[in-house]
């Protein structure tokens, strides 16, 4: 009798668990993205280079450009309205990157654009991966632009997740950690399932 319970829930189990894991990996991967919604405004700053001071100055700047655009756009919930004020106050985000590099006394050139196609790495944050792709952004280039970057999410405000932390990563890096990730939340799955049987029948 006891056999034929067990043989019965495992059927159930099977039945409930395996159709939704095939068609929910997918949808799961799409919600871990949606962190940033289809609708947003980056902010991206390329270093000169990687050399300290260079990467010093770019932390200088995304701090002051940063606090600036965010009281821009903070209570906004029209992404039409931010891109047209970010459209028309661009200059004075020219005129603050110019004030840093002065201030910090480095001769650096520097490039301030905004656009939708700003090309964005693959990159993992947490538990989070966020594929290479052309973006809405504002774009800030200092010197060669050879540097390390930062990024953050201006509109939406969501500045306070330091996205540049995250590791860059290549596209078959960025599959496999995503295959890798699957893997290890099916095992752990089929792990309390065992668990569960053992306790229920006694076994443990």
């Amino acid at each position: 009798m006891k056999k034929l319970l067990f043989t019965a829930f495992i059927f159930i189990i099977l039945f409930f668990t395996f159709p939704n894991t095939g068609t929910s990996q997918g949808k799961g991967i799409d919600q871990e993205y949606q962190v940033i919604p289809d609708e947003a405004i980056r902010l991206r700053i390329l270093a000169n280079s990687d050399d300290d001071k260079d990467q010093e100055l770019k932390r200088k700047v995304r701090d002051e450009v940063n606090k600036e655009v965010s009281s821009w756009v903070e209570y906004m919930t029209d992404i039409e309205e931010a891109r047209q004020l970010i459209q028309n106050r661009l200059p004075e985000v020219e005129e603050i990157v110019a004030n840093v590099i002065e201030e910090e006394g480095f001769e650096n050139e520097f490039t301030v654009e905004y656009g939708k196609n700003v090309e964005f790495p693959t990159k993992l944050y947490d538990s989070y991966l966020y594929p290479a792709g052309k973006y809405e952004a504002i774009l800030i280039t200092i010197g060669e632009g050879k540097g390390d970057n930062w990024w953050c999410v201006l509109f939406p405000p969501l500045c306070f997740l330091d996205f540049s932390f995250g590791t860059s990563v290549s596209a078959a890096d960025a599959e496999e950690a995503e295959e890798l990730e699957l893997e290890e939340e099916q095992e752990e799955e089929e792990k309390e399932v065992k668990f569960f049987l053992f306790e229920w029948l006694g076994w443990s």
